[in-house]
């Protein structure tokens, strides 16, 4: 029984620090400009979707916003010292503080001989 109550403990704390962390990303997030706001909330979602070591949403090419929209067909995650392809679609409501629809895709391994090109690192 006592292990059941720290795992309960350890889960409401762990719950309690990423609502703590979620306020303060939405305070920051309503400091931003609409478009960057819209940017940084569907770069945040990929990395926690992901979990990559690094990520670079313009890796080969410029994420383009369209209203609500962010669609990133160029960008790259590393993980496990290897870098892969990535590109995603992200809608998120009017006021760009929630996703409403996120998809992404997962591409090739990026071979290190390109990395210097694509602005990727160790």
């Amino acid at each position: 029984m006592r292990a059941f109550g720290w795992a309960v403990i350890a889960t409401t704390i762990a719950a309690s620090t990423a609502v703590a962390a979620e306020g303060r990303f939405e305070r920051s997030l309503k400091m931003l400009a609409p478009a960057e706001r819209l940017e940084q909330l569907c770069d945040y979602t990929a990395m926690s979707r992901i979990r990559p070591d690094r990520a670079v949403a313009n890796a080969m090419a410029e994420p383009v916003a369209s209203g609500d929209t962010l669609e990133v067909s160029g960008g790259a995650f590393r993980s496990r010292k290897k870098w892969f392809a990535l590109s995603y679609r992200c809608t998120a409501t009017p006021d760009h503080l929630t996703i409403v629809n996120f998809r992404f895709t997962i591409g090739e391994e990026i071979p290190e001989g390109k990395w210097a090109s694509f602005g990727l690192w160790e």
